[in-house]
């Protein structure tokens, strides 16, 4: 499938209002272009030059990767979990052989791994260095414990805005608390950290969240924040054809999964990237972007970091 045909297109309508937006995971979606959603992983046309990216950021910053000690079970939990689903998914490329020696084969990649389950030196970078170097998704493990949920541990290369270093240790709740008053005042936060709570074993749900970014940049993390943000200011000058060419629709298909072994919160994060040419092809998308942006309220489009380019994008989509 093209990048177009896969895209999960996020706007329902042609104004934005944050919800908790939560639906059960693995029903497909039909959109102008394609279909999405099928499955919880989906390796595509891109799985080797992401996951190439991911070795490589991680390879640059150890950091990227997170391990509080009582988060060892839910990491090999998590493992095995994403393993079984990669197999699932290309059956005719992947494998995974369990026993008292687990062997992972991925001849996408040219590599067979084995390992012994709860040892980590049984596994380059350990489970979840492992397992970045496997997934086009970020990796986040919430901890249940005092009523609330904990982000103690995850593999996250392509972070948008935000590191994992930094909110390691973090309740839910903290980790979010940096947003937009509105989110606040309609309880979203709430209402979603309960729902998450609440989850049973096995359940699988998904959301959508949407920014605007520059050029096909994966890793948008805080650490490089120096690196791209004076390139997306930069845009805010750009001429039409620059905007189109470099401006992406930058979309995270997140999913919410209650590990069965561990009980840990297994959230997953896979970033799609559009460019606005690209977006074209589909005139709806094309004028629903360009009419969410103009209504969007300024404090949603400042905490989104779209104040700047905004006019221009908005001309680039509604004009003739």
């Amino acid at each position: 499938m093209t990048r177009l045909s896969r895209f999960p297109f996020p706007l329902a309508a042609d104004t934005f209002t944050y919800t908790t937006n939560v639906e059960p995971a693995r029903v497909p979606v039909a959109t102008a272009a394609g279909e999405w959603g099928a499955g919880i992983v989906e390796p595509d046309d891109e799985y080797r030059t992401e996951v190439a990216e991911r070795a490589a950021v991680v390879a640059r910053d150890p950091s990227r990767v997170q391990l509080l000690p009582h988060m060892r079970p839910a990491a090999w939990d998590a493992l095995l979990t994403l393993l079984r689903e990669l197999a699932a998914q290309c059956p005719a490329h992947m494998a995974l052989v369990e026993g008292p020696q687990c062997v992972w084969r991925n001849d996408l990649l040219g590599v067979e791994q084995r390992f012994t389950v709860g040892d980590d030196e049984s596994l380059p970078g350990g489970p979840l260095g492992f397992l970045n170097g496997q997934l086009q998704e970020d990796v986040v493990l919430l901890d249940q414990r005092e009523d609330a949920l904990w982000v103690d541990a995850g593999a996250v290369a392509f972070a948008a805005d935000w590191s994992l270093a930094f909110v390691t240790g973090m309740r839910f709740a903290e980790v979010h608390r940096p947003v937009v008053a509105r989110v606040h005042e309609a309880g979203v936060l709430t209402r979603a950290e309960q729902f998450l709570l609440r989850l049973p074993p096995g359940a699988e749900y998904r959301r959508l969240n949407w920014t605007l970014s520059v050029d096909r940049r994966l890793d948008l993390s805080t650490e490089v924040r120096e690196e791209w943000e004076p390139q997306r200011a930069a845009l805010a000058a750009a001429p039409p054809a620059e905007l189109g060419r470099r401006v992406h629709l930058r979309v995270e298909l997140q999913h919410l999964i209650r590990l069965g072994a561990s009980g840990a919160v297994l959230f997953l994060i896979r970033t799609h990237l559009l460019s606005l040419d690209e977006l074209a092809a589909v005139p709806l998308w094309r004028r629903r972007v360009g009419r969410v942006l103009a209504a969007l309220p300024d404090d949603v489009a400042d905490y989104k970091g779209l104040t700047g380019v905004r006019p221009g994008v908005v001309r680039w989509c509604l004009g003739p």
